[in-house]
């Protein structure tokens, strides 16, 4: 199972006890994958369609708790409940607000109507239920994604609207003929898991951004010490060369005695970093001391190529 579909078997067993926030949950729902059917005989028919057995299953459920619907569950692979009765139909779209003072459909069903969430228990339920219909997560081991696919740009705006409610940030794209509201920080997704409920997965992320966090600084540091590794032992090829040039021509003996010292302890130990050069000195000297009399060597050296 991918973690995507973690997150939403979670959240499918996650129902509210307020019944309030049951109809939001329900509102997204039926605003991102819900649709009215015109029926044969004149009669307005619901339908709601989801890839996901366990959401549509949880459909089904808040159907039947909160608004005594009952109806069954339909297909394989996809899935679908449809809603005929006319008593039925008409409960369900005054509950979620969406018939107009006249009673007729009203002309936005893409949205949830505000009045239902205006309390921030049901924003949370309404999140849920947006993920529920149309999000998606990547694998967490590889990158942090985490989006919703929207149909309209209303729709996408007014989703971003509630998440940022909560503190969050996310960002809006348009892919091909959809709106997709998309969050790809590791601690705006842990947030978001937080807001609708999702606190299994969210343990789950938080541990595999803790290991994918300590594996980086692992690295960063092993990189880093073979960088100094590099570094100094190609300063150390560097500096042997100009002792030794200086040792077949002038020789070491010309040298005034703490720059021979310093020449000495070089070849002597041609792997050490200029701070343990210092100690093997006598008296020990500090890395910047030591850094002088080499480099001091150095501009000899060169002097001699020149001639």
């Amino acid at each position: 199972m991918s973690f995507s579909s973690g997150v939403k078997e979670e959240l499918s067993g996650h129902i509210s006890s307020s019944r309030h926030c049951q109809i939001a949950e329900m509102a997204a729902l039926f605003c991102y994958s819900g649709r009215i059917v015109p029926g044969q005989d004149g009669r307005t028919g619901l339908s709601i369609q989801m890839e996901n057995e366990q959401v549509i299953r949880k459909c089904f459920t808040l159907l039947k708790k909160s608004f005594k619907i009952g109806t069954d569950v339909h297909g394989k692979g996809s899935y679908s409940l449809e809603i005929r009765r006319e008593e039925d139909v008409k409960k369900l779209l005054q509950v979620l607000k969406l018939l107009d003072s006249s009673g007729k459909i009203a002309a936005r069903t893409d949205i949830v109507n505000p009045l239902l969430i205006k309390n921030a228990c049901c924003r949370r339920a309404y999140l849920r239920g947006a993920y529920l219909a149309a999000g998606s997560m990547s694998d967490p081991e590889k990158s942090y994604h985490l989006e919703f696919v929207c149909g309209t740009s209303e729709q996408a705006r007014q989703l971003q609207e509630v998440i940022r409610d909560f503190g969050i940030e996310a960002r809006t794209i348009i892919r091909k003929k959809h709106y997709v509201v998309y969050m790809k920080e590791g601690s705006g997704i842990v947030d978001l898991l937080n807001v609708v409920g999702a606190h299994i997965s969210l343990m789950n992320l938080e541990n595999l951004r803790i290991v994918k966090e300590m594996r980086n600084s692992i690295n960063r540091r092993v990189n880093c010490e073979a960088a100094n590794i590099t570094k100094t032992v190609t300063a150390s090829s560097k500096q042997i060369e100009d002792i030794v040039l200086i040792q077949k021509t002038l020789g070491l003996e010309s040298l005034q005695e703490s720059l021979r010292e310093a020449a000495e302890i070089r070849l002597e130990y041609p792997e050490a970093t200029l701070k343990e050069l210092g100690q093997y000195l006598n008296p020990p000297v500090g890395k910047s001391g030591v850094n002088h009399r080499l480099r001091k060597l150095s501009e000899i050296a060169e002097g001699i190529r020149d001639k």
